[in-house]
């Protein structure tokens, strides 16, 4: 098939959290290229019309914080529905450039004709931490760090789930985003998941999403780390410990976090205001993953 028909199959699943004027407006730029389902996971619902979405974008109010897993499981779903075969996946931040968003269905249309493809997805650019970030191979006690540079796709072993394209194709097989999770790591798992079933995961180099992890950044002997608020260090370090627990998780990446994992609780314990409230949930989290709590903390 041509590129003009990989963008005719294509989607785009769009997750609000009390959005602002300027999240509508990028929801509304996307619907101009593609079909577009918004997931509101805000408390309070609303409708399209009070928030100023385009007519053309379908609009999915949840009324409550369902979690990231959630949202982009009902966003998929209903492009299933009608009869996409690809998802470009969105935070509400993400400001994705023209390139990217012909860019990677294209890709996939052509890639998926001749070997198995679960997702494809750009190199994302945090100038607060540094600029564009490699691409990740799981190995032994430490992360294999893959420049994103070339023309080629890249195989890897995770992405995160902001700016990439879902081969909606797959999806019956490998099954949709772990809802237990809530937020943090689901994109991880989902691709291990894919993997395991022999899918491929491809970094395309050559595109880019300019995309801030977390709050404002710290730095700590040279490296940068980025911070969250005490509720998501929670979630970090439960999930962190509950995929550790989960039989079908590589070793390589099991290993690589627990070598991480003390560094982590005395940065996040020492550096922020309020230090140990962060130590706190995330020794709770821990405590949740052993005892098997999951879900919406």
């Amino acid at each position: 098939m041509s590129d003009a028909a990989g963008a005719s199959q294509t989607g785009c699943v769009v997750v609000f959290y009390k959005p602002d004027q300027a999240c509508v407006r990028r929801a509304n730029r996307l619907s101009q290229k593609y079909p577009v389902v918004v997931v509101d996971n805000t408390e309070t619902i609303v409708t399209a019309e009070s928030l100023g979405l385009s007519p053309s974008i379908r609009f999915m109010p949840n009324g409550a914080n369902l979690g990231i897993a959630t949202a982009l499981n009902q966003g998929v779903e209903h492009l299933r529905a009608r009869g996409m075969a690809y998802a470009l996946l969105f935070d509400q931040d993400s400001e994705p450039s023209d390139a990217l968003l012909e860019g990677l269905p294209a890709q996939m249309e052509q890639v998926v004709a001749g070997s198995p493809v679960a997702l494809i997805g750009p190199a994302y650019d945090d100038r607060r931490l540094g600029g564009v970030a490699p691409f990740v191979r799981f190995r032994y006690f430490k992360l294999e760090r893959v420049a994103p540079v070339g023309d080629r796709l890249i195989d890897v072993d995770f992405l995160i789930t902001s700016g990439s394209c879902i081969n909606l194709r797959c999806w019956p097989e490998v099954g949709p985003m772990d809802d237990s999770l809530f937020i943090d790591f689901v994109d991880l798992e989902w691709c291990v998941r894919a993997r395991n079933k022999g899918f491929r995961i491809l970094g395309a180099p050559w595109l880019t999403l300019s995309h801030e992890l977390g709050e404002a950044p710290v730095k700590v002997l040279g490296r940068t780390y980025p911070m969250h608020s005490a509720v998501r260090h929670y979630y970090l370090f439960r999930n962190a410990v509950a995929l550790m627990l989960r039989r079908d998780m590589p070793l390589s990446w099991k290993s690589t976090e627990l070598v991480k994992m003390p560094g982590r609780l005395l940065i996040y314990a020492l550096l922020p205001p309020n230090g140990g409230s962060h130590l706190k949930m995330a020794i709770k989290g821990i405590c949740h993953a052993l005892t098997r709590r999951m879900g919406r903390l």
